[in-house]
């Protein structure tokens, strides 16, 4: 489900396959040695890169939040119908590799943990299952090991998620609530040193990080439509996306 920025007069709406794309790049660029074992490291850069393939088609199509007059964000998205697209997108990854769809799972699992919902719960309990499958075919499976690299998804999530969540150059006082204080870093991954990572855009094409895990400054682009309100009035939101040109915005992480 789309990320979405609202500007006057225009919302800016990120697919959120492009932004999971921009985490495996991210994620990419990690020094080789905090991946702990390099016969995991292809398996898990899959799962960054692909955490939330369940979008990928489903954002061709943006749907439209009646109640809030706006286009939905995944944030807002109704749960029964994200358990639909979590376990196609599991399902796909799946196919691909299972040490990285234990990975989706355990991700998509703990956005519904606490959600009483019916459905919510029914898919808790079918990726548990699914969970305990994949771990019995793994070979040497290792939990602590897994943790780690569960944290990088996260950690990766989050940070792409800054990039794409808040507009460039914003200042701190005025970025999306997510990260006013930092990006969170999971208990597991100790070689930070730290609970949260200090960001901020040190102007519109530059964003710096108080801790840098990589060898090098990343160049990432961010793709993007701006859809005008007033196409949205007249056509309705999915051909106003539709026709919207797709733009590219350029950041240098450092």
């Amino acid at each position: 489900m789309m990320i979405v920025r609202e500007r006057q007069n225009k919302y800016i709406m990120i697919e959120q396959d492009h932004h999971a794309r921009i985490s495996g790049q991210l994620a990419a660029n990690l020094k080789d040695s905090f991946f702990l074992e390099e016969r995991l490291k292809q398996p898990v850069l899959f799962a960054i890169e692909n955490h939330d393939f369940a979008w990928k088609m489903i954002d061709k199509q943006p749907f439209w939040n009646d109640r809030k007059q706006k286009p939905y964000m995944f944030t807002d998205f109704p749960n029964p119908a994200k358990t639909v697209f979590y376990k196609h997108g599991i399902d796909e990854v799946e196919q691909h590799n299972l040490y990285a769809a234990l990975l989706c799972s355990e991700h998509y699992t703990r956005f519904l943990l606490n959600d009483p919902g019916e459905e919510s719960q029914l898919f808790v309990q079918h990726e548990r299952e699914r969970q305990k499958q994949i771990i019995n075919r793994l070979e040497a499976y290792d939990k602590n090991i897994f943790d780690v690299h569960y944290g990088w998804l996260q950690f990766f999530d989050s940070l792409s998620l800054y990039l794409c969540l808040n507009e460039p150059g914003v200042s701190k006082e005025d970025e999306h609530p997510f990260f006013k204080n930092g990006i969170p870093i999971s208990q597991p991954l100790t070689f930070f040193h730290t609970k949260k990572v200090s960001i901020y855009w040190k102007d519109s094409q530059t964003v710096e990080m108080n801790v840098f895990p990589f060898n090098s400054p990343i160049d990432i682009t961010i793709q993007q439509k701006s859809v005008p309100q007033k196409a949205i009035a007249e056509n309705g939101l999915i051909k106003a996306y539709e026709q919207a040109e797709l733009d590219t915005v350029s950041v240098r992480l450092t």
